[in-house]
């Protein structure tokens, strides 16, 4: 088993390290927080804990580092595993700029070491439906791709609602169509703490014309999970917070102009629901790098599609602090 030291049990982490340690040799668990440590040393006897991260590019048996640690630490604790010949699995965002995320991407790829952001939707067996659906062409051209991600849930401090909300969303609409955005405008507003807005609205162009929008808000009376494709034959909506009906597929498109009146009538067809597996993203996520470490990164698609997410991040935080199209 490929031996892997994990870093941040907080939050999210906690879940991370519960798969890593299912999947993978767990030699060590970092945390800053004492009483975490004591936690989770009870947890996994197995794996040694400590409060430093050093600790962990310093041991030559670990192969892996995972990273669940608070956003602003990504970038720097990516870089040192890098650095020391770790391959690395680094939760959303990897980096909060372009050029620093460019920085661990080189490094990834100049040592031959997988670098996967933890971009957890695209493993999910819902949009790997969904993806089919756009590549096979079932779905006709698609026209435009649009999520919303909504709830009146927990407030960040360390970033904002297009770096928290936004980056599940953006991550899956670069890898539905395949390319990135030649336009992005963001709008929000900072209703519960000055400068960080909880509120955001944006709009992507792509070089093909296809366009893209997405709705993030902390502050909605609505649990909101929802990807809605539209193609010029069928359209399909991705809902995660459906328990029986993730995808649904609507054979439903603009038909013809009616000579009467001019105006444009629909074709309305079977809508149906197809059978998707309950497997869980986390897992099949983790198990994906693990292969990576194992067989090689190959050419470097994890990282460098994470590298994309981050540029047009960048560009939506310039539209979003300018008030202009980046």
């Amino acid at each position: 088993m490929t031996r892997v030291a994990h870093a941040g049990v907080g939050g999210w982490g906690k879940n991370v390290v519960r798969v890593v340690g299912e999947l993978a040799d767990l030699a060590w668990i970092c945390d800053t927080d004492e009483a975490r440590r004591t936690e989770f040393a009870e947890r996994y006897p197995g794996a040694r804990v400590t409060g430093s991260f050093d600790d962990l590019v310093a041991d030559d048996t670990v192969e892996a580092i995972v990273i669940a640690t608070p956003v602003p630490t990504h970038y720097g604790l990516a870089k040192q595993a890098l650095e020391a010949g770790k391959h690395v699995f680094v939760e959303k965002p990897p980096a909060m700029r372009g050029e620093e995320m460019e920085e661990l991407v080189a490094l990834a790829e100049a040592r031959d070491l997988a670098l996967m952001p933890g971009h957890l939707l695209l493993y999910h067996p819902g949009l790997r439906r969904v993806k089919d659906l756009v590549d096979s062409g079932e779905l006709g051209e698609v026209a435009c791709v649009y999520g919303n991600r909504q709830n009146l849930g927990v407030i960040r401090s360390n970033e904002n609602a297009l770096w928290s909300l936004g980056v599940h969303d953006l991550s899956v609409i670069l890898w539905l169509l395949g390319e990135e955005p030649s336009e992005a405008v963001a709008h929000g507003m900072d209703y519960l703490q000055e400068g960080i807005e909880d509120v955001v609205f944006c709009f992507l162009r792509f070089p093909s014309g296809k366009v893209a929008h997405m709705h993030l808000s902390w502050l909605d009376p609505h649990k909101m999970r929802k990807m809605t494709v539209v193609g010029r034959e069928k359209m399909v909506v991705f809902d995660d917070m459906e328990l029986e009906r993730k995808v649904t597929v609507y054979e439903k498109a603009p038909w013809e102009p009616a000579s009467t009146y001019g105006e444009w009538r629909t074709r309305t067809g079977d809508i149906s629901s197809p059978k998707i597996p309950n497997d869980e993203p986390l897992r099949l996520e983790l198990q994906h790098f693990l292969r990576l470490v194992e067989e090689g990164p190959g050419d470097h698609r994890e990282a460098r599609d994470g590298l994309a997410v981050v540029r047009a991040l960048d560009r939506l935080t310039t539209s979003l602090r300018t008030g202009a199209p980046a």
